[in-house]
């Protein structure tokens, strides 16, 4: 199956909110939740893709000719590509009531594993879908990324017992979800958490701990205080508030201050809306079509540039 057939199967199968555009830039979603836009304008989203489009890359061909090492190594675990699957809640809310969450969870852990890649699976406010998504990642092995929300102590105990029995290499929480709407006045309450608060929730996950969200250097310092092993940089694909700074602009601030010198300073990145397509449009089938495109562009790009290896590539590869 390649990409584009994922794309044409998957137009027939999705809700009325997501129109499956060939590039996915925020405009025809805008101001659409549920669905997969943003609440207000949507200028958040549009300015993510907008600013990631003006960073170019250094051709530089005369070095050795290889062929490059596109693979990552995950707290141990070796992925093929630097490349996560980002978590996804609501599926049959935002997308088309073709999927439901346990059965996309499902679906994504298990494409991902065999694509050589890593998932980080969703969360709501059904407690089935934690269920279900830890049960997949057990099935892989742990080969996954159980993603919670910011849910009150109680709630997460409840959540992290889930997360050791699918032996998973690390957990997340998407703090950023905190502004999600149908989150508001919920029970269980999820919200913002203090220093003090995500230090405990660390301590009880019992993982290596991802923060997904940050998106200043005094939070990137923050979560680090809080004994995270790791940051997602993200502003909730530009959902969850309008008139906020595109991803590409504060991450090199970020990595300055709590990272490296790999480029702009990440060291994989998290896709999330083109791999619910990839489901909708050919369930495994479809993230290995994806991921093999995304993998290729990837290690070509590499090549053109001189960078045989991932820790071969610097700020020189790119400009801003």
């Amino acid at each position: 199956m390649t990409y584009q057939e994922v794309l044409k199967n998957a137009a027939g199968k999705m809700g009325p909110y997501c129109k499956v555009c060939p590039v996915c830039n925020g405009r025809a979603c805008r101001n659409t939740i549920p669905g997969p836009g943003s609440k207000g304008y949507g200028d958040t989203a549009i300015r993510n893709f907008e600013e990631w489009k003006k960073i170019r890359v250094n051709m530089d061909t005369l070095t050795q000719n290889c062929s490059p090492d596109t693979s990552f190594d995950f707290f141990g675990y070796t992925m093929k590509y630097p490349i996560f699957a980002g978590p996804v809640g609501a599926v049959n809310l935002h997308y088309g009531d073709m999927l439901d969450d346990v059965t996309y969870n499902q679906i994504l852990v298990s494409g991902c594993a065999q694509a050589g890649i890593l998932a980080l699976t969703g969360d709501g406010t059904n407690p089935t879908v934690m269920e279900a998504a830890s049960e997949a990642i057990a099935s892989q092995n742990g080969r996954g990324v159980p993603t919670v929300k910011p849910w009150d102590v109680n709630t997460l105990e409840e959540k992290f017992r889930l997360v050791q029995k699918s032996g998973s290499i690390a957990v997340a929480m998407d703090v950023d979800a905190a502004g999600l709407p149908f989150l508001q006045n919920l029970t269980p309450p999820a919200g913002s958490k203090t220093v003090e608060e995500l230090a405990q929730i660390v301590q009880a996950a019992g993982k290596p701990f991802i923060v997904k969200g940050i998106m200043t250097v005094a939070g990137a310092l923050k979560a680090k205080e809080a004994g995270a092993a790791a940051i997602v940089v993200s502003n909730h694909g530009g959902r969850v508030l309008d008139q906020c700074p595109s991803t590409a602009e504060v991450l090199p601030e970020i990595a300055q201050a709590v990272g490296d010198d790999m480029a702009l300073g990440a060291d994989g990145v998290i896709i999330a809306r083109p791999y619910v397509t990839a489901v909708y449009g050919g369930a495994q089938e479809g993230i290995a079509a994806l991921t093999e495109k995304l993998g290729k562009e990837l290690a070509d790009t590499m090549k053109m540039c001189g960078t045989p290896s991932l820790s071969a590539i610097t700020r020189e590869n790119v400009r801003l």
